[in-house]
């Protein structure tokens, strides 16, 4: 089975945050950062911070949705200190 991820990106434009999740976050990234309608659009360019792994799309999905209903910027900038999970 091929691995998914949970991802968090940063706006490098108002350091706000995105969680999202695919089975290729760095892929992702580029295309967040290309020429598109939606919200990641108006904030641009983004910087991928923090990745998840899991062994199934499902299980990524459902990480994501628990990380976006903490609706809290302090839990995602804990969990970024904490897993050491940017890739700069």
């Amino acid at each position: 089975m091929e691995p998914h991820y949970t991802y968090i990106i940063q706006s490098e434009k108002d350091q706000s945050y995105y969680i999202g999740s695919s089975k290729d976050p760095e892929k992702r990234l580029v295309k967040h950062n290309k020429p598109h309608k939606g919200y990641t659009a108006r904030k641009q360019p983004w910087k991928l911070v923090y990745t998840e792994e899991y062994d199934s799309k499902t299980e990524a999905i459902k990480r994501e949705n628990f990380i976006k209903n903490q609706k809290s910027s302090e839990f995602i900038e804990s969990l970024i200190k904490n897993k050491g999970g940017s890739v700069d």
